[in-house]
């Protein structure tokens, strides 16, 4: 038995056509410093993990006082509007109320139509107040900034339209100056 094994032994050795692959050698220093850049790299992207929930965190308070900003502009834009509309009212009025051009009759009316616009600027204001400091609706700030910007527009079209009606009341004083002045001219035949 001893002499078929020492045969084959030196068979495998000697003979060129028969080839056999030996036993893998690992070299353990290798496998450790793979193993330990393995844990570096879990720690590293455990770390850029935090690091990005950090970030998307720190966007969306950006996003948040952003979105604060704009509605404080928009409603410092509506309240300067209210004021221009106020002071407009204010001095206008009572300069076309006083002409001598305007009839006593046409005064409620003219006061009442100056009056209704001043109303609707003071309700989309006490609106906009209760809209931003209470949370009744359960708005986002983008929905809450779309109402805004929608008051924005009124109060704009406010001041055009009391611009308008102000035009109009002095045309028509105008126009009664002329008139009175073609009616009372002296003629020279």
């Amino acid at each position: 038995m001893k002499k078929i094994i020492l045969l084959f032994i030196l068979l495998t050795i000697y003979s060129g056509k028969s080839s056999a692959q030996g036993m893998p050698v690992y070299d353990n220093t290798n496998f450790l410093a793979l193993a330990q850049s393995l844990i570096e790299s879990t720690k590293q992207t455990s770390e850029l993990f935090k690091t990005v929930k950090f970030l998307k965190e720190q966007k969306e308070r950006i996003e948040q006082v952003s979105n604060i900003v704009k509605q404080l502009q928009v409603v410092r834009e509506i309240i300067d509007n209210n004021q221009r509309l106020y002071e407009t009212v204010q001095q206008d009025l009572r300069e076309i109320l006083n002409s001598p051009y305007i009839r006593a009759d046409e005064v409620d009316q003219i006061s009442e139509s100056f009056n209704s616009l001043i109303g609707n600027a003071l309700l989309d204001l006490e609106f906009s107040r209760d809209l931003l400091t209470s949370n009744f609706l359960n708005m986002t700030d983008a929905e809450r900034l779309a109402i805004l910007e929608a008051q924005r527009l009124r109060s704009r079209e406010m001041i055009h339209e009391i611009e308008l009606k102000k035009r109009r009341y002095r045309a028509i004083i105008e126009f009664r100056e002329i008139k009175e002045s073609i009616n009372n001219r002296v003629s020279n035949y």
